[in-house]
């Protein structure tokens, strides 16, 4: 019982000694997880932005395609399926 006791002693100080390693692992580890959570949230704040400017694309898209854009299209596809004339041509239509 004496061996185990005296066991003990000489523990609880090493026990102490080591705490101060674990400390600064879990430390450091804080530091990796803040630093990842300050790049997940910055790469979140890119992907917005960049979801935003297609967004805007696609109302503008949408704009044209419902503003009579179809009605455009389709006038501009008739005056190249019509045919030209030599009046056409010389005046500089195309």
């Amino acid at each position: 019982m004496d061996n185990i006791a005296s066991w003990i002693w000489v523990l609880i100080p090493l026990a102490a000694i080591g705490i101060a390693p674990f400390k600064m692992w879990l430390r450091l580890k804080e530091k990796q997880m803040d630093s990842q959570t300050n790049l997940a949230a910055e790469k979140s704040a890119q992907y917005a932005q960049h979801m935003e400017r297609v967004e805007e694309r696609l109302r503008v898209l949408e704009q044209i395609v419902t503003d009579r854009g179809v009605e455009t299209a389709a006038q501009i596809e008739a005056l190249r399926d019509r045919p030209r004339t030599l009046t056409d041509v010389s005046a500089g239509n195309r």
